[in-house]
């Protein structure tokens, strides 16, 4: 069975919001899947905002429980680890260096195969080698540097925007984004299961 964590910063908007659409989409399409959420930056037993709930509610979704902190045994548990953004990526990263293969942020993961994926690749080599010159007083060639710039400028965003005290249409505008893209997930996760 998957077992699928996803995170955001706080565990009371996005990722709770996620988590209810995703389990939602799971059960209606019989994926074995087992799915909860936490945060970054949060503390356990936070209620869901107000709008959040209201918009799962206008969804007819089950509302999940109370916020919960992300720990390491969360991040034990799970075999697939979704953040909203890449920098909730890299705080897990950061203090979990071993999450890295089941680490992605939700676009990410949802956009692996398209060729974009390509030029996220390069860029983040192009990246990584620019960080090893500088720290050995070398830079990268003009025509490395242009390459990364016009790769920068190519990749699409990959953060879900944090809807957090904004209006309960900018909530219905976030959850409107998570569910095209988990439906593209749970896509995924087929092609993923029969490649196995």
């Amino acid at each position: 069975m998957n077992r699928i964590l996803i995170v955001c910063t706080g565990n009371t908007c996005r990722s709770p919001m996620a988590e209810a659409m995703l389990k939602d989409l799971a059960a209606r399409t019989g994926k074995p899947l087992e799915i909860r959420s936490a945060g970054v930056a949060t503390v356990n037993g936070l209620p869901i905002s107000p709008h959040a709930a209201s918009t799962l509610r206008r969804r007819k979704l089950m509302l999940p429980g109370d916020s919960t902190a992300l720990t390491a045994d969360e991040v034990l548990w799970a075999n697939l680890i979704l953040t909203m953004t890449s920098g909730h990526k890299r705080a897990i990263l950061e203090r979990f260096p071993q999450a890295l293969p089941k680490t992605f942020t939700l676009k990410e993961y949802a956009l692996r195969g398209d060729p974009v994926m390509d030029d996220v690749a390069e860029a983040e080599r192009l990246y990584s080698e620019w960080q090893v010159r500088q720290a050995l007083g070398q830079n990268l060639s003009a025509e490395e540097r242009a390459r990364l710039f016009e790769l920068q400028r190519r990749i699409p965003d990959f953060d879900i925007a944090d809807p957090f005290g904004g209006s309960l249409s900018l909530y219905e505008q976030c959850a409107d984004e998570l569910e095209d893209i988990l439906m593209t997930l749970v896509d995924k996760l087929d092609a993923d299961s029969k490649e196995r």
